[in-house]
């Protein structure tokens, strides 16, 4: 009993380190993003598209980097594929195309990957995560995607939680495939799903099995397995203007590069619900009097401030959107000022139109959705995407067979 529960732990532990996580950049690398068509997206594409990483460097020196693409199973981690069997072509290859930055304060390298390319093309769905390298061949950072086949119906409804505790705070997706007349082995165990909020990687909603079928449908309406925080209505400003204030900009100084300085918010987890439009977390890189953005928008530090009661003893909150990758550091971390009673925080920021939200964090680093700072209201306008996975008996990866997306502004009680 000894060996086999030693042999339980050593397995336990492999597959818990196992799991592949995304490198985060370093300072000098900003505005790290997926787009098609010039504008900023979910880095979820159908297999065959176009789309593009791009990414800058505040030193602005036209450093080489270089990139592998590298395969993974529907938990992370790593594929058994050879990269030939994933990938047309070869990868670690330059990153070629990148251009300097174009009457800005803050200099920069501008660099634009785009798949396919002359190098090498994906061939099969999947998860994926794309690492940059630079001249010396040490990661700098890595950012995962996902390629899927549009080749299975997903249908989605979403609805208010039917626990009375949460009935005005969560949103609950339920859902049906329906793999009609393809020939997949065992279905109701071979297919995986993930359920992503506003394509937010982190809080996805992994290894929920169907309750029952009908014919070739499997179906999934679970009262909580699949619930979701609402939250709110992501905050925005916009420095497109960036000498100019606006209704979100309370003022702007000039230094070695503008300070862009936001109103003060406040909490709004004890407000009524107010519904703004907004882009789900997303941002768009834009400067009135240029013509090129990704080279002519500038950087500026954008001064964030929070009217809070949360002790700072006990927990954390952290600025955070697509901008950032959600991404939990001292970089984006704010300050409380006990003399204004607030909480602070300076970040360099390319200038546009930008969604971003406070994120709670206790002290044991999990993040803590259920006080989230602006609340949780059912009535909240978040996007919602289903992927299917799919891996047959004799298949070596997890194909991507099938995505359906919703919108809670539908949802029904």
């Amino acid at each position: 009993m000894k060996q086999l529960l030693k042999i339980f732990i050593v397995l336990t532990t492999t597959f818990v380190f196992s799991q592949e996580k995304e490198v985060v950049p370093p300072y000098n690398i900003k505005t790290v993003t997926f787009s098609q068509n010039v504008n900023n997206t979910i880095p979820f594409f159908r297999l065959g598209e176009n789309f593009d990483l791009q990414f800058d460097d505040l030193y602005g020196n036209e450093a080489d980097y270089f990139y592998t693409i590298e395969q993974y199973n529907y938990d992370w981690t790593p594929s058994q594929l050879l990269k030939n069997e994933y990938l047309n072509g070869l990868d670690n290859q330059r990153i070629q195309n990148y251009q300097n930055s174009l009457n800005c304060l803050q200099i920069y390298s501008h660099y634009t990957l785009s798949f396919p390319n002359k190098f090498n093309q994906i061939i099969k769905s999947g998860n994926y995560i794309v690492k940059i390298f630079d001249e010396d061949q040490e990661i700098v950072f890595s950012k995962k995607f996902i390629i899927y086949e549009d080749d299975t119906a997903v249908g989605i409804t979403i609805r208010r939680s039917r626990d009375m505790e949460t009935i005005n705070k969560k949103q609950n997706i339920e859902f049906f495939i329906d793999y009609k007349d393809k020939s997949l082995q065992n279905p109701k165990e071979n297919i995986k799903v993930s359920i992503f909020q506003n394509g937010k990687l982190s809080s996805a909603i992994h290894n929920i099995k169907p309750q029952y079928t009908i014919g070739t449908q499997l179906i999934y309406r679970y009262n909580k397995e699949t619930q979701f925080w609402a939250g709110n209505e992501f905050l925005n400003f916009e420095n497109k203007n960036i000498r100019g204030a606006s209704n979100s900009v309370f003022k702007v100084t000039s230094g070695d590069v503008y300070n862009t300085i936001l109103y003060t918010n406040e909490e709004r987890k004890n407000k009524i619900y107010t519904y703004f439009p907004d882009i789900n977390g997303n941002f768009f890189v834009n400067n009135l009097n240029a013509t090129q953005n990704t080279i002519e928008a500038d950087y500026t530090w954008v001064y964030f401030g929070l009217a809070s009661d949360v002790n700072p003893l006990e927990k954390s909150i952290y600025v955070t959107g697509m901008f950032n990758n959600y991404q939990i550091s001292d970089e984006y971390k704010m300050e409380y000022n006990s003399d204004t009673k607030t909480y602070e925080k300076p970040i360099l920021l390319k200038q546009g139109f930008t969604n971003y939200q406070y994120t709670l964090v206790n002290n044991k680093g999990q993040i803590d959705e259920q006080n989230a700072i602006d609340g949780n209201f059912y009535q909240t306008e978040n996007e919602y995407i289903v992927l299917v996975y799919y891996r047959g008996g004799a298949e070596r990866y997890d194909r991507i067979i099938g995505i359906g997306r919703a919108n809670s502004i539908d949802i029904v009680n």
